[in-house]
Order: structure tokens, then sequence, then C-alpha cells
């Protein structure tokens, strides 16, 4: 009778890597937030271990913890994937497009506003000394 032996829940560097792919991270952006080279992080998403320095580097690039990677796990995502798709109904699309905005829009409106009427001071600014050098 043969057995396969189960893969190991605790490879820190594949967890990285699916978290980094969750997030839309690609290697070399990771590489470049870390000071790396790609084929560095690549062989660090292949390592079953990780120093815990270089993991709290990592977790702050990745916007988690390093506790979020070592506790991650595909399963609890297939099955906070599958509650959600459940309680939902097929006629209610608003559930499929649960979008939080992780700014205040109007904040974003009145900052655009405020960096605009920067702008305009800038260039009347700029007008005004440019005809005083004409009057010279």
């Amino acid at each position: 009778m043969e057995t396969t032996a189960k893969p190991s829940n605790s490879h820190i560097g594949r967890k990285i890597s699916r978290i980094r792919e969750l997030r839309g991270i690609k290697q070399e952006t990771l590489a470049s937030e870390l000071g790396l080279s790609q084929q560095t992080v690549s062989r660090m998403e292949q390592s079953e271990t990780i120093e815990d320095e270089v993991l709290e580097k990592v977790a702050k690039v990745l916007g988690v913890s390093p506790q979020a990677i070592k506790n991650f796990s595909e399963e609890a995502i297939f099955n906070n994937i599958n509650t959600f798709n459940d309680n939902s109904s097929l006629n209610d699309y608003s559930s499929l497009f649960n979008y939080q905005c992780t700014f205040n829009p109007i904040d974003k409106i009145v900052e655009l506003y405020n960096d605009k009427i920067e702008l305009l001071e800038r260039l009347l600014q700029a007008e005004k000394e440019k005809n005083e050098l004409k009057g010279k």
C-alpha cells in the first residue's frame, strides 16, 4: 500500500508567493521594494523557511503581518469565497462587485481642487513675474 506525503502547510515561500499573486504584485516589484534581485525573490519563494527579519520586511511590502503570512491558508480563502457565493442570490449582481473604496472620494475631490487652485496661483505668479521683467 503506497502513501503519498501531504504537502507541508508551513512552506513560507509558497505562502509569500500566493499572497503576492493575490495582491497583484510582481516578483520584480517585490524585489525592488526589498532592494533585492528578482532571482533572489524567486529563490525566497521556493524556500520552506525564511528568517524572521526578512519575513517582516516582506510582510510590510505585501501589506500584511508576518503572522498573516505564517497562518495563510488556501483552504480558508476558498471557504470564504464559497460562503460568500452561497449567501448571494443569482439575481443580485451587486454582491459580485463588493468593492470597498480605500479612500474617501470627497477628500480626493477636495485634494484635486486644492491642487488645481495651487497650480493656478503659481501660473498667476509666473505671469506677474514675466510682466515685471517686461516692464524693466
